[in-house]
């Protein structure tokens, strides 16, 4: 699921950088490809899954075309933000991978 939102993000942003936007959409647009890498890598996922969703509910609210991809880019980076980058990243060499064990109930 990282993978893939990561290449679709940075897939659209440079496409948008190749039809020279704007500065100030160039500027966004670079950034949103920092954080596509990012996610690709799984360095920062909490964080970059966020930016992520941030910038695609201000891409969808303020930029015309088909909101479709731009939304479910937005839940895909939200749900790698909540769940986590996974066993193989750089966030689990770095800081060990996290599991939660659910234990039974005692009695």
């Amino acid at each position: 699921m990282r993978l893939v939102t990561a290449i679709v993000l940075i897939g659209h942003t440079v496409t948008v950088l190749r039809s020279e936007p704007p500065t100030q959409l160039a500027v966004v647009s670079v950034l949103a490809t920092a954080t596509g890498m990012l996610l690709l890598l799984g360095l920062w996922t909490p964080i970059s899954g966020v930016l992520v969703a941030v910038y695609e509910v201000w891409n969808t609210l303020s930029q015309p075309g088909d909101p479709w991809v731009k939304i479910l880019l937005g839940t895909l980076a939200l749900a790698l933000a909540l769940l986590g980058p996974g066993a193989w990243s750089v966030d689990a060499r770095l800081f060990g991978w996290k599991r939660i064990d659910i234990r039974a109930r005692k009695n």
